[in-house]
This record gives structure tokens, sequence and C-alpha cells, in this order.
């Protein structure tokens, strides 16, 4: 039996993961896949869908595992999640569940339409919609750029 889960996927750590989850739930439409609570009700592990795409939550459980709340709100990855429906919809039903727009939605050389947000703990969050179906000689030559498949 084939498991139907991506073979990867992003893990984030939050100080109060049962908020995150109602919050991301929200503030960006994932919807919880599983939760696992321990016998007090702490949660301990949980996972949210969002079209094909799966991330994963928890609270913090070592020193290299925090949030961005705990470390000044540095961060070293950032979470990208494609659209298919209007990102200038998405972005303003985040901005009413109170994520801070680091970028406002526009378009980009390669032909997505792009936003950035900060949630409620720091981690920072990518949505783009495909908005025109461009070549990779298309886009090099929009945005100056060259696009190979190695270095």
């Amino acid at each position: 039996m084939a498991d139907p889960r991506p073979t990867f996927s992003s893990a984030l750590s939050y100080l109060d993961p049962k908020a995150a989850l109602r919050w991301l739930e929200t503030a960006f439409g994932f919807e919880p896949a599983m939760v696992i609570s321990d016998a007090e009700g702490n949660l301990l592990h949980a996972e949210m869908t969002f079209g094909g795409g799966l991330i994963m939550l928890g609270a913090e459980w070592s020193d290299e595992t925090r949030s961005p709340r705990s470390v000044g709100g540095k961060v070293t990855q950032s979470v990208h999640v494609h659209l298919t429906d209007s990102v200038d919809a998405h972005c303003r039903r985040a901005r009413e569940a109170g994520a801070e727009i680091i970028a406002e939605p526009s378009d980009q050389f390669y032909g997505d339409r792009t936003y950035r947000a900060r949630d409620p703990e720091g981690h920072i969050w990518t949505f783009a919609q495909t908005v025109h179906e461009l070549t990779p000689a298309e886009w090099d030559e929009a945005g100056g750029v060259v696009t190979t498949t190695r270095l």
C-alpha cells in the first residue's frame, strides 16, 4: 500500500502549538489532518494539509527546534505554498486573521503573483499563484537571469 503523504514536508515549532493550529486554519485555510495530544491535553504533534501539501507542527522540543519568537524573530527557512485560487483573496483572508503582510501581492518575472506573511510567532510564509505560464527562456529574458538544471 502506497503512503499518500508527500515525500517531504516542513515541520514548524511553536511556543503555543494549539493556538498555531487554530490560527493556520483560520488565516491560511490549512486543514487539520492529525492531532496527537498527551493525557493532559498538550498538543504533541499535528499535521495540516493544503492542496497536496502537508506541514507538521508541534511545541519546541529541544534547544535546536525553536519558535522564531524564542530566538529574537530569526528564521532559517520559510514555507512556500502554491495556490490555485486568488492570491489576493488569500492575502486578504490572512490579513483579516492578523497575519503581518511583509510583502504585498505582486507579479514576479517568472509568472507567479506572490505575497509574504509572518505568522504570530514569526514563521515566514510565501504564497504564490501562477498567473502567466512562461518558459525558462521567457523568464530569463524578463528577469535578467540564467536558468539551468545544474551549476
